[in-house]
């Protein structure tokens, strides 16, 4: 989950992540933010754009915006997990079950938990990590 995809693209530069993260508070439009990564010009990467909007230890909040049939293939991350579906509908296999997932629902993960990740038709999330630490 990293900004550096966006290197190549030829739409919009992307505010940089130290400006996004900066100040002592911040509003987040995420509507304003999936109108960015949908204009990018370059191809997205198996059916999906992200963006981190967040990040500061253990925290991390990305923006995902997919294309009808885009992919998370399997993964996990260690700590817990976050989904929340802002438009569309996303299949998620988790922990041995199938979650079908639209607007305004979440889905939350024990750390270390495998999922997989398809939306049905165009998406969008946003993913909350909060890492576990390591002591």
């Amino acid at each position: 989950m990293n900004d550096q995809q966006n290197s190549s693209h030829t739409g919009p530069e992307r505010t940089a992540p130290t400006d996004r993260f900066a100040g002592e508070s911040r509003v987040l439009d995420l509507d304003s933010m999936l109108a960015e990564l949908r204009s990018e010009a370059h191809p997205a990467r198996n059916g999906h754009r992200q963006m981190t909007v967040f990040r500061r230890a253990p925290v991390t909040k990305v923006l995902f915006a997919f294309d009808a049939d885009g992919r998370l293939a399997d993964h996990s991350a260690h700590g817990l997990v976050n989904i929340h579906v802002l438009e569309g509908l996303l299949r998620i296999q988790a922990g041995g079950s199938e979650h079908t997932l639209g607007p305004g629902q979440i889905l939350i993960l024990n750390p270390d938990v495998p999922h997989d990740l398809h939306a049905a038709e165009p998406s969008a999330m946003l993913l909350t990590v909060h890492l576990e630490s390591n002591d």
